[in-house]
């Protein structure tokens, strides 16, 4: 009488089973069948360690990609219009930026044009040049993006999106860099590097390398945010407008940013620090951070990318609450170490 009850519990589950199975498979189908709409592109934010400048110049720039950066996401909706909505959210969730273009031309539709319309107008308009089926036939499409950092950061709002619109529209995102906002490309390399990179533009032509930057001391790293957002572009025009030889402070700074990587000690990397800085402060006529805002801090200070504002990295022989401490008085509040902020 036993065997009656559990044949029937036996068949009742292999019941469930089929019907389970057949549910998931019918949930994987309509998944693939969605998934067909959507489109996600996702770049890394950056930050110079070495070469700033100069990297213009053919100088080898260490650069850092960090953990955080900037998602885009499309969606194709069948649709009366040929309609480009776009839509850009910062890291609170908060809606900054938004236009609508006619797909066939990018021609802008909003009442007012701003001057950002008008820059990623032209990005478009570039990307469908350089791919001419770039949203040919589409009807209604909606991109979102979405930044991880708050925009005031300069860890690359911009080099993102020119790395996830080339990503989108199947091109060469260095192209599409020089022809539209220019540059010298080491932030878009980074937009799509897993870790550190040694990176060259000589004559155009960009040249990424891979390389294991991962010292002893990076728990004496830390990133402390200034707070003063700095033009690329104005410190770039300064940089072309100054009478220097170039070529031969760019060899120079090379030879540093390969010392970097075989760093074994703090002491070592802040010796390299100092020199570093002291290179472009007499090229540039201008004052190290340092002297300028942290003169009786006990470790090294490092301007990463266009002086004067956005991160710099700190040195520190102290603990990290001390040395959080230090920067907390001096009215710097974001404070972040290494690890956190750089992908290994």
């Amino acid at each position: 009488m036993l065997f009656l009850p559990l044949a029937v519990l036996f068949s009742s589950i292999i019941f469930f089973l089929n019907i389970f199975l057949i549910q998931k498979t019918d949930f994987q189908i309509f998944l693939t069948k969605t998934s067909r709409k959507l489109q996600y592109y996702y770049g890394s934010g950056k930050l110079l360690l070495s070469g700033e400048y100069y990297v213009l110049d053919g100088a080898s720039a260490l650069a850092l990609p960090t953990n955080f950066g900037q998602v885009l996401k499309v969606t194709y909706s069948p649709s009366e219009h040929k309609v480009l909505h776009w839509k850009s959210y910062d890291n609170n969730g908060e809606l900054w930026f938004e236009a609508v273009f006619d797909i066939d031309t990018f021609e802008c539709l909003d009442r007012y044009v701003s001057q950002k319309s008008l820059i990623l107008q032209n990005i478009l308009r570039m990307a469908r040049k350089m791919a001419s089926g770039f949203l040919k036939g589409k009807e209604y499409v909606l991109v979102e993006t979405h930044l991880e950092f708050p925009r005031l950061w300069g860890l690359g709002t911009s080099s993102t999106l020119i790395h996830n619109i080339a990503k989108w529209a199947e091109i060469n995102p260095f192209e599409l860099l020089f022809k539209t906002i220019g540059g010298s490309g080491y932030d878009v390399a980074c937009a799509e590097s897993l870790g550190p990179i040694v990176y060259e533009n000589e004559n155009g032509k960009p040249q990424t390398q891979v390389v294991a930057f991962e010292p002893d001391f990076r728990h004496q790293l830390y990133f402390v945010y200034l707070g003063q957002k700095q033009s690329s572009k104005e410190g770039i025009d300064y940089y072309h407008s100054l009478q220097l030889d170039k070529k031969q402070l760019a060899e120079k700074l090379t030879n540093i940013t390969h010392k970097f990587l075989k760093t074994k000690t703090l002491e070592e990397f802040e010796s390299l620090v100092r020199e570093h800085e002291n290179v472009i402060a007499e090229s540039l006529n201008m004052e190290r951070v340092k002297i300028k805002l942290f003169a009786d801090y006990w470790g090294e200070v490092k301007s990463l990318g266009a002086w004067g504002g956005d991160f710099v990295l700190v040195t520190s022989g102290k603990s990290a609450k001390e040395t959080k401490a230090y920067f907390r008085d001096k009215g710097f509040n974001i404070f972040i170490p290494y690890e956190e902020m750089i992908k290994k």
